[in-house]
């Protein structure tokens, strides 16, 4: 283990964004308001289809690690009254935005969108096709947990449409499932595999977390060796971040049995080698895949972008987001929703909409996103390219970045070049802390930032 690769990443271990979108939604205002949403839903979107997203917010049980907006319960009668609300929030949103717009993407989220029973998830399906044009070749996906899936469940999203899965699978070690309360057995993983692969879905995805109670390297390269052996088409293998602050349930997890800053960077050169050595391609923050998957050949053009639901292809798409808590973006508009599921449901029952807060971006929003994003998904920037693009002087604009910047090419995560940055081998551990070099809202003391979750 390079003793120098562990005294970077216990320096640059500091509080920090994920940068899935700019601004971060610690800035999102109550200020924002539902008229401000109607007129940016009515603001003319040329050359921008839509990405369509829902939340489903119920699991049967609850993973002490989770960070999402979730509801554990056993009472499926819950889902009844939000598919109803979904729907109108759909029609309503549907109302405002020009027919003609195709949608090219859409994704269910949670929670567990497979806690839906068969015949609901065709239900809401047939809702969304009902508001919404799909595209013949819409890229379709869903997040699934494997645990109390059925076969019936499979079919019901093929019969659908949707074509690609993501798959929860965190880690297979029995000791690190006990301690975050997710039992799941290779068999049953193998089970659910099989059945997606005689379905038909074209693309599936695992989902693996570093950074859980009780992991070892040692553990941690038999989840992996064994997740190869699956052969996914990709992976996502995130950090796991422990905000218990904001996450109550995760006090349920023993802070003594989270790993050390030595075994968090061994954990990520066990993701690196293990995976590096059957072929898959580290596009950046957290997500892997094949050399032939669309996403490696995004990142090759310089079109990969990154938004609410991590790397994606699809940049000029306006996400249309339904469900407690979600977030829809337009070119320069965030808006939230609801993240109380009461609340949601009474305020779509009374105007169709659920707006909570939201954000206008300005210019400088607007270019400092993009040079973050850039950053993220090209692992370079081309200053004069960048410049062209927005009409600036990217030095004289960047000047602040570029000097922040300095100490991490001291470091070797960065070069600065002339005419380009460009993030080194070693510098994609820490994309989170080169990203924070762009970012306006950090430049407060730190005593007035939002609370985050730590980079490294």
């Amino acid at each position: 283990m390079s003793s120098t690769t562990l005294d970077l990443l216990q320096k640059y271990s500091v509080p920090g964004p994920r940068y899935t979108s700019y601004p971060t939604a610690p800035y999102f205002s109550p200020a924002f308001s539902e008229a401000d949403w109607l007129d940016a839903l009515n603001a003319p979107a040329p050359g921008r289809a839509l990405s369509l997203y829902a939340h489903i917010p119920f699991c049967d049980s609850l993973c002490y690690y989770c960070g999402c907006n979730m509801v554990a319960t056993r009472d499926y009668s819950k889902t009844q009254p939000y598919l109803d609300t979904l729907g109108r929030e759909m029609a309503r949103t549907a109302q405002q935005v020009d027919p003609s717009r195709v949608v090219r993407q859409l994704h269910w989220g949670g929670g567990t969108p497979t806690y839906l029973n068969p015949d609901d998830i065709r239900r809401l399906m047939a809702m969304m096709r009902q508001h919404f044009t799909l595209a013949d070749d819409a890229e379709i996906s869903c997040e699934v947990d494997p645990r109390e899936l059925t076969r019936a469940h499979l079919e019901a999203l093929r019969e659908s449409g949707f074509n690609r899965l993501s798959f929860g699978v965190q880690d297979m070690d029995p000791d690190v499932q006990q301690a975050v309360n997710r039992i799941q057995s290779e068999f049953l993983i193998q089970q659910v595999l099989d059945w997606s692969r005689e379905l038909g879905f074209s693309s599936i995805n695992l989902d693996l977390i570093v950074g859980l109670p009780k992991q070892t390297v040692a553990s941690f390269r038999r989840t992996l060796e064994r997740v190869t052996e699956w052969s996914p088409d990709r992976l996502a293998v995130f950090a796991y971040a422990h905000v218990p602050w904001l996450k109550k349930h995760q006090n349920l997890i023993r802070e003594a049995d989270l790993p050390d800053a030595a075994t968090r960077l061994g954990l990520q050169q066990a993701v690196n080698e293990v995976l590096g050595a059957v072929g898959y391609v580290n596009i950046g923050l957290d997500h892997f895949a094949r050399p032939d998957d669309e996403l490696v050949r995004a990142q090759q053009n310089k079109t990969l972008w990154r938004n609410f639901q991590g790397y994606t292809t699809h940049k000029d798409c306006d996400i249309l987001a339904f469900g407690v808590s979600s977030i829809s973006q337009t070119a320069d508009v965030y808006m939230q929703n609801d993240k109380n599921l009461k609340r949601y449901q009474d305020r779509v029952g009374k105007t169709g909409l659920a707006v909570e807060r939201g954000l206008r971006l300005t210019r400088d929003d607007q270019i400092r996103r993009d040079a973050i994003t850039r950053v993220m998904c090209d692992l370079e920037l081309d200053f004069a390219a960048f410049g062209r693009e927005w009409c600036i002087a990217f030095t004289d604009y960047f000047a602040d970045a570029l000097t922040d910047l300095r100490p991490l090419a001291d470091d070797g995560l960065v070069t600065i070049a002339p005419d380009r940055i460009s993030v080194t081998p070693r510098g994609r551990l820490f994309l989170r802390n080169i990203g924070m070099c762009f970012d306006r809202y950090l430049k407060v003391a730190a005593s007035e930032r939002p609370r985050y979750s730590k980079t490294a």
